[in-house]
């Protein structure tokens, strides 16, 4: 079920069971980001391997991380988005989007927080835009999340990183993070493109029919 969330109306629902009980039939109920690693597991950017993480930067900012090719849970589920990072409030004065920690990684870094301090949405934003910055945040996300999980490539899919250039960006900021200290892993784009989420979506039914 859906615990608490910034979408309203869809805090604390019983998704999994609901439709259960109306279609008579086995049901599997994961984050979207965690069905889009499975999705990109089975026929995308991360066939073959053993642990990844998949990040989506969009209106927010989510991941879902596979260890042994199945998704990771603990007391819920990775909320990538929520981290704490960095944030100079000097260079950069805006409070963030988040309306439950105000300048997480989300809050700062994903669409809806690009669209707050610019005054328009991602896709809209030129070359004046300093997507330095923006780049600078999502790889101190990524350092954290590549810091604890270790994994062998990080897949990066969302609105936001369709920005020409913007990826590379994220590599370079990341290996410049880690100054050589350890590896640093390879960031691609989803091999199933828009498709990685639905896709995924199959491949965790198809867990569930065995």
């Amino acid at each position: 079920m859906i615990t608490t969330t910034p979408k309203p109306g869809w805090a604390h629902t019983d998704v999994a069971g609901a439709l259960g009980r109306r279609l008579g039939a086995p049901v599997a109920f994961d984050t979207d980001v965690n069905a889009a690693a499975l999705g990109e597991h089975r026929w995308g950017a991360a066939q073959g391997l053993d642990t990844f993480v998949y990040v989506t930067v969009g209106t927010g900012i989510g991941g879902g991380v596979l260890v042994g090719g199945r998704p990771l849970h603990g007391l819920q589920h990775p909320e990538m988005g929520h981290l704490r990072i960095p944030h100079d409030r000097d260079e950069d004065p805006f409070p963030g989007v988040c309306p439950f920690h105000g300048d997480c990684w989300e809050g700062l870094a994903a669409g809806r927080a690009l669209e707050a301090r610019w005054g328009r949405p991602a896709h809209e934003l030129g070359d004046d835009a300093p997507w330095t910055l923006e780049a600078r945040y999502l790889a101190l996300g990524l350092l954290a999340v590549s810091a604890v999980v270790s994994p062998q490539r990080i897949v990066l899919g969302g609105g936001v990183l369709k920005r020409p250039g913007l990826l590379e960006l994220v590599q370079r900021q990341l290996d410049q993070l880690v100054n050589g200290y350890v590896a640093v892993p390879e960031l691609v784009r989803p091999g199933l493109g828009n498709r990685s989420g639905v896709l995924g979506a199959l491949a965790l039914a198809a867990t569930v029919l065995g």
